[in-house]
């Protein structure tokens, strides 16, 4: 498992945006540290480009040591692009618009273990795959986190895609995948569940283009019910074969948390997912999200 390391020296840029500093790769997958910089304050141009510019070549870009509100995360987001509104059944209790709440907590606040759920967040998968426009980047900012453990993962699927034999992208190409909100849940009434379930199903490309960079990456993931066009059992084997290939060590970054860390990352070429690392049931983990819309993928 490649693992965060210390902090360690910076290269630095010329000009306006030299006070931003960008970090060595953090792993062979992905991952750069962004350090001179307080994401509380109004970001310059030449900040936002520096940091564009990382986010493009590292694919999950890390601002530690921040001290931010829903409001000023908002704001940060918002120099990447529109900022998509939280949405859906009871998202009015603890979440708001301009960064909703995630966390292990139930209603009266107390930890529980929803790790075993089909549309859990401890399960691979990329950021609202089910929209027609899913989006192109998503911020996590930690609140609170367990002692130990708590980690999120992120697996480079253009890594994957490049490393797939001759014949399986010859296979795969132009294949579509069908997805749906808790494509894996099966039939259930639970009132929170109706809205998301009840959205039309969307397709989209096994293997799609990064629109900055013209990279091939795999699409796939939780939420993705099946191969349009194939056989089912052929679809499922198909799916689970690409997803664990996919998710090898080799193409897998893991980030440990730490109070304050501010996360962003590539939607379109990564997978990613909560590690149930710590005791669910007891120990608390609250990060607030942030998402900026994308474009349809193709």
């Amino acid at each position: 498992m490649i693992t965060t390391p210390p902090l360690g020296r910076s290269s630095r840029a010329s000009g306006a945006a030299a006070g931003c500093a960008i970090g060595p790769r953090l792993s062979a997958a992905a991952g750069a540290a962004v350090s001179g910089i307080d994401l509380s304050q109004p970001l310059a141009a030449a900040e936002r480009a520096r940091i564009f510019d990382a986010f493009r070549e590292h694919h999950v870009v890390v601002f530690p040591r921040q001290a931010l509100s829903r409001e000023r995360q908002f704001a940060f987001a918002s120099n990447f692009g529109e900022v998509e509104r939280h949405g859906g059944a009871g998202s009015a209790a603890k979440r708001y618009a301009v960064a909703h709440v995630i966390s292990n907590l139930d209603a009266g606040g107390h930890p529980v273990d929803r790790s075993a759920s089909a549309v859990s967040n401890y399960r691979w998968h990329t950021d609202k795959a089910y929209h027609p426009v899913p989006p192109m980047l998503t911020m996590l900012y930690a609140v609170e986190l367990p002692p130990r453990g708590g980690d999120t993962e992120f697996a480079n699927t253009a890594m994957a895609y490049n490393a797939l034999p001759e014949a399986t992208k010859r296979r795969i190409a132009g294949l579509r995948v069908v997805f749906r909100w808790g494509a894996g849940l099966g039939k259930t009434d639970a009132p929170a569940y109706r809205e998301m379930m009840d959205r039309p199903a969307v397709l989209h490309p096994l293997v799609r283009t990064h629109p900055d960079t013209g990279a091939k990456a795999l699409y796939l993931g939780n939420h993705a019910s099946h191969i349009a066009g194939l056989p089912p059992g052929e679809s499922a084997a198909l799916l689970d074969h690409l997803l664990k290939h996919a998710t090898r060590r080799e193409f897998v970054y893991t980030h440990r948390w730490r109070v304050g860390d501010l996360v962003m990352w590539d939607n379109r070429c990564l997978l990613h997912r909560a590690v149930a690392n710590f005791n669910l049931a007891r120990d608390r983990r609250i990060l607030h999200r942030t998402v900026v819309k994308g474009t349809a993928p193709v």
